[in-house]
């Protein structure tokens, strides 16, 4: 497998032997770091999350995302267009990672400016091409995936011929195929680490299904050491599904719980749904390498737990919770979330 080198973002280190990390994007506009912002952002870490980007679109949200970078473990990466002067500002605060498009950042000083002060501060600058907003002289292009691969390389060759190769880079496309051999070609010529991720994949169902089949061909090439799945909805949304994808594929840099869920029907007698939303955001943030089985009736909630290390179903008021297919507890209603987390942590 080819050796990516290695490229440090705060405590998260990107290429050689080290896992993908998982990020998002955040989607709103800071105008004020409060608790509630911040309990959401520790919520996405919890989920999984190693990396957080921000919009940074005038300099006066830069002290706001400095603000954030001193209240969380996970490194922040700032994304600026146009004005320089923000990637700058940026950089005098606790801000390892900005992502910026030379190509309209203006004038080739500009960008040297924001060039020489990341190598002075240790930034690292992730740059790339989306199939979406290609540079007018390679959209005439007839083969728009080598056009894609050629407008990453013209960024990174203008970098590089400023002594700077602390990058990472993107090549996007809304094509899973496009997305594929852009990734792939520039995998093969270069060897920096690879920011991963469909563009403008949609609302949550079509994006899943695009990333994980666009992606997983990818990853399962050992291609890629970050990713995103761009879904139209919330950001922890982004991060279960990533987390998710690299579950199956066993790429995971920690342990997480597989959970067995079967869907409501005529018999359903247990409300799967109410009890997963319920149990969700614990089962996301526990540490543990276990499956975990909630089944909707008891037709299949036995044999189902006879696979899963733990499972949980029921008829009415009457709750059972399996251990490898066994019986082991019986709850009411009320009691089962409590009395299934409960044996959750015994494991």
């Amino acid at each position: 497998m080819k050796k990516i080198r290695e490229i440090k973002i705060g405590n998260v280190v990107l290429g050689g032997n080290h896992p993908i990390a998982v990020q998002t994007m955040w989607d709103k506009p800071i105008e004020t770091v409060d608790v509630n912002l911040m309990k959401s952002i520790n919520k996405l870490e919890s989920y999984g999350c190693k990396l957080i980007r921000f919009a940074a679109p005038t300099i006066e949200s830069v002290p706001l995302l400095g603000k954030i970078a001193e209240k969380t473990q996970m490194p922040l990466v700032a994304d600026i267009h146009f004005d320089y002067k923000i990637a700058l500002e940026c950089m005098d605060y606790n801000i390892p990672k900005i992502r910026i498009n030379p190509g309209n950042i203006g004038a080739s000083w500009k960008v040297e400016e924001v060039v020489k002060k990341a190598g002075d501060t240790n930034t690292v600058i992730r740059v790339g091409a989306n199939g979406g907003s290609l540079p007018k002289n390679l959209k005439k292009m007839e083969n728009r995936a080598e056009a894609i691969v050629l407008a990453a390389e013209e960024q990174l060759n203008f970098l590089e011929s400023l002594n700077f190769h602390n990058i990472v880079v993107s090549l996007k496309s809304s094509d899973i195929e496009e997305n594929y051999y852009t990734n792939e070609v520039f995998h093969s010529r270069h060897d920096y680490p690879l920011h991963l991720g469909i563009t403008e994949a949609g609302p949550l169902i079509p994006s899943v299904v695009k990333s994980s089949i666009g992606l997983s061909r990818l990853l399962k090439e050992g291609i890629g050491n970050t990713i995103r799945i761009s879904i139209t909805d919330d950001p922890l949304k982004e991060v279960i599904a990533a987390n998710e994808i690299l579950s199956v594929l066993k790429m995971n840099s920690t342990k997480r719980i597989n959970l067995i869920s079967c869907p409501k029907c005529g018999r359903s007698s247990f409300d799967t749904h109410t009890f997963t939303q319920e149990i969700q955001d614990y089962l996301y943030s526990v540490d543990k390498d276990i499956s975990v089985a909630v089944m909707g009736c008891m037709v299949n909630g036995p044999g189902e737990s006879e696979h899963a290390d733990l499972g949980i179903s029921g008829v009415g008021n009457s709750i059972a919770i399996f251990k490898k297919g066994e019986i082991i507890r019986r709850e009411s209603a009320c009691s089962a979330k409590e009395a299934f987390i409960e044996e959750i942590e015994k494991l």
